[in-house]
């Protein structure tokens, strides 16, 4: 729903160098390669408005998109490569302890089982 917020169907026609007038509303579909040069100019330091105007997009729009892009940007810093050799013991570490947590799941209910099973109760030591 927010994606469709963001195509720009209510941008008016520009004028053209023919000196035609802004007509009728044309419909601009913006694709994530368009999208990322106008983000690449904001980050260059380029001017919000400036660039706005240019383009006929509001300004809310143009930082909207500004902070999606550094948001996927750091998601995508901070993944790491399929042959880190951190994440294979990170990968490893997370194995053992899932085997380690069902073998105590399993002691644990073996150990319920021999204990409902005895007709009499532990007694504890008088000792």
């Amino acid at each position: 729903m927010e994606e469709a917020m963001e195509d720009p169907k209510n941008t008016p026609k520009l004028p053209t160098d023919s000196g035609e007038k802004a007509g009728p509303k044309v419909i601009q579909r913006w694709s994530a390669a368009r999208k990322r040069e106008v983000v690449l100019r904001l980050l260059r330091g380029e001017s919000l408005d400036l660039i706005s105007r240019e383009i006929g997009i509001e300004t809310y729009r143009l930082e909207r998109w500004r902070d999606k892009a550094l948001t996927a940007m750091d998601a995508g810093l901070k993944e790491r490569a399929d042959d880190d050799p951190v994440q294979a013991g990170l990968d490893a570490a997370h194995k053992r302890v899932g085997e380690l947590s069902m073998e105590v799941e399993l002691l644990r209910a073996k150990i319920g089982r021999l204990e409902a099973g005895t007709p009499f109760p532990r007694a504890r030591s008088r000792r």
